[in-house]
C-alpha cells in the first residue's frame, strides 16, 4: 500500500491524507477476534488479524476444546465403573493411559486451530504474526514473538487500520500467596498439558475451571481436594445448583472444602502442604500438586493503551455499549473489557461491534442474557437471574423445579441426577432465568437463551410442543410446574 497519497489540482499541490493498509485491523485471534474478522471481511472491509501465539488464541489452543477432550475422556471412566447398570459386562479391567489422554486433548485442539487457519485464508484475512501494540489510534507496531511451543514467529512491521479492535484475551489470575511455577504449582494451562499424572491434588477455586478439572483428574484416578474461600461451589449459579453439585461431588468421592481459605503452600515440603484455614482453625492438607483456578484477568498490558490514552477501570478497558473506547477509532472486546469471561461472550460482542461500525442497525447485549455453562458432570448451565437475584431486583416470581429423575429420556440414558429450574415475573410472565443441573444442560440451555431473546413468556413455551422422549422436556415441566400445573410430578 502506499504510504502517501498526491493529488493535483490546477493551481496548486496538495498533501493527501496518509491512507491506510486496513478497514480494519484485529488484535488478538481467540474466538471474539478471529469471527470479527471473518464478520468483517463478509462486510466488504480489508481486514487484518494480529496474533502473537496460535490462531484461536486461549479458548481453541489451551482452553475451551483440550478441556472438554479431557473431560469426555473421564466422562468415559466414568461410565465404565458401573457398565452392570448397563446389563454390560467387561472382561478386565479398564484403566487411563495418561499421556494418550492428553494427546487425544492436543488433537482435538491442533484440530481446530488447523480450522481458525483455513477460514483465514478461505475469507481472504491477512494474518500478521508477532506481538501487536498501539502507537497511534490508527497504528499497530508488531515485532516478533514466542508461542506456546517455543518458537519464534512473526517479523517486525507496522500496519495501519480505519478501526482497530483489541481482542486480546486473558490469562490465569495468580493470587500473591500462591504463586504459580507451572510445577509445583500449576494454572490450568500447565493442568491440561502435563503428561505425568498427579496421585494427588488439591485446586483452589470451585468456580468452573476448578470443578472441571476436579471431576477429570478424580476420573483419571488422582485423589482431589477442592477449596473455595466462599460458603459454596460455583458461587455464580444459583444456590439450589450449588448444593447438587456439591452433593454429586462428595458422591463420587471428591473432597469438597468450603469456606475455607488457603494461606499458602510449602513447596519445600515432599509432598506439599497446603495450608487451609477453615472452621477459625488451620489445618495442612498434603499432596503432589497445586491447581491455581481463582479466575483469569484480561491482558491489557504492553499493548499501548497508555500510548494512545484508552482508558481503563480495574484492570479492563472500558467501553460502551458498541465497544468504543474513549479513542476514537479503538474498539475492545471478550475478556480484555471484564467478566464474564467467557469466549461466545466475545463472539457475539465482536459482531455486534463490527456490524455498528459498518452502519447496521443493532441493539446493545443484555447481559441477562449471556449464558454460562460449566462442562463437569452434571453439567452445569444457566441464563439470567438466580432466585435470589430476581427477589433483590423487586420481581414477584413464580419458581419452578423438575427434576431429571422424573424425565424419562434421563432415565433410559441412566443420568438422573439434577434439575431444572425456571424463575418467572409473576406480573407478565417474563423469563427471567433458568438454572440447570443435569445431563447435557449445556445443550439445553440454547433454548432458553433464545426464548429470553425472543421475551417469551412461561405460557408460551407451555405452548411450545417439546418431542418425547427428550430431555429437552425438563424446561417445560420446570416451566408448568412454575405455572401450578405439574404433569409428570
Amino acid at each position: 500500500m502506499p504510504s502517501t497519497l498526491f493529488a493535483y489540482t490546477c493551481d496548486q499541490l496538495f498533501l493527501a491524507p496518509m491512507a491506510t493498509d486496513y478497514d480494519c485491523v484485529i488484535v488478538g485471534s481467540g474466538p471474539g477476534g478471529y469471527e470479527t474478522a471473518i464478520r468483517a471481511t463478509q462486510l466488504g472491509m480489508e481486514t487484518a488479524i494480529v496474533e502473537k501465539d496460535k490462531l484461536g488464541g486461549v479458548c481453541l489452543n489451551v482452553g475451551c476444546i483440550p478441556t472438554k477432550a479431557l473431560l469426555k475422556s473421564a466422562e468415559v471412566m466414568a461410565e465404565t465403573s458401573h457398565l452392570d447398570d448397563f446389563g454390560l459386562e467387561l472382561d478386565g479391567s479398564v484403566s487411563p493411559d495418561f499421556p494418550s489422554v492428553i494427546e487425544r486433548s492436543r488433537g482435538a485442539a491442533n484440530q481446530m486451530n488447523q480450522g481458525v487457519r483455513f477460514l483465514m485464508q478461505k475469507n481472504d484475512i491477512d494474518v500478521l504474526r508477532g506481538h501487536g501494540r498501539l502507537t497511534a489510534p490508527d497504528t499497530v507496531e508488531i515485532e516478533p514473538s514466542v508461542n506456546m511451543d517455543g518458537e519464534e514467529v512473526g517479523e517486525a512491521r507496522t500496519v495501519t487500520g480505519e478501526h482497530i479492535i483489541l481482542a486480546t484475551g486473558a490469562r490465569p489470575n495468580e493470587l500473591p500467596f500462591l504463586p504459580i511455577d507451572g510445577e509445583k504449582v500449576m494454572s490450568s494451562k500447565e493442568a491440561m498439558l502435563q503428561t505425568e499424572q498427579p496421585d494427588s491434588l488439591v485446586i483452589v477455586g470451585a468456580g468452573a475451571i476448578g470443578v472441571e478439572f476436579g471431576y477429570f483428574y478424580h476420573h483419571m484416578g488422582t485423589d482431589v481436594t477442592i477449596i473455595e474461600v466462599q460458603d459454596r461451589m460455583v458461587p455464580a449459579e444459583d444456590k439450589d445448583v450449588s448444593k447438587e453439585l456439591e452433593k454429586a461431588y462428595t458422591k463420587m468421592g471428591i473432597e469438597v472444602m468450603t469456606g475455607a481459605n488457603v494461606k499458602g503452600v510449602d513447596k519445600d515440603a515432599e509432598p506439599l502442604r497446603v495450608e487451609v484455614e477453615t472452621g477459625g482453625s488451620t489445618e495442612h492438607i498434603e499432596c503432589d500438586q497445586v491447581l491455581s483456578a481463582v479466575g483469569v484477568v484480561g491482558n491489557v498490558e504492553d499493548i499501548g493503551l497508555e500510548t494512545v490514552g484508552v482508558e481503563t477501570e480495574g484492570g479492563d478497558i472500558v467501553v460502551d455499549d458498541y465497544y468504543r473506547t474513549n479513542v476514537d477509532g479503538v474498539y475492545a472486546i471478550g475478556d480484555v473489557t471484564g467478566a464474564p469471561w467467557l469466549a461466545h461472550k466475545a463472539s457475539h460482542e465482536g459482531i455486534l461491534c463490527i456490524e455498528k461500525i459498518a452502519g447496521h442497525d443493532v441493539r446493545p447485549m443484555d447481559p441477562n442474557d449471556i449464558p454460562a455453562c460449566t462442562y463437569c458432570q452434571p453439567q452445569i448451565a444457566s441464563v439470567g437471574h438466580t432466585e435470589e437475584e430476581a427477589r433483590e431486583a423487586g420481581y414477584d416470581v413464580k419458581v419452578g423445579t423438575f427434576p431429571f429423575k422424573a424425565n424419562g429420556k434421563a432415565a433410559a440414558l441412566g443420568h438422573q441426577e439434577g434439575f431444572v429450574k425456571t424463575i418467572y415475573d409473576e406480573k407478565y410472565g417474563e423469563l427471567l432465568g433458568c438454572h440447570i443441573i443435569g445431563e447435557d444442560a449445556t445443550e439445553l440451555i440454547s433454548e432458553v437463551v433464545a426464548a429470553r431473546t425472543l421475551e417469551t413468556t412461561g405460557l408460551e413455551i407451555m405452548e411450545s410442543m417439546h418431542p418425547h422422549p427428550t430431555l429437552s422436556e425438563t424446561v417445560m415441566e420446570a416451566t408448568r410446574e412454575a405455572y401450578g400445573q405439574p404433569i409428570n410430578i
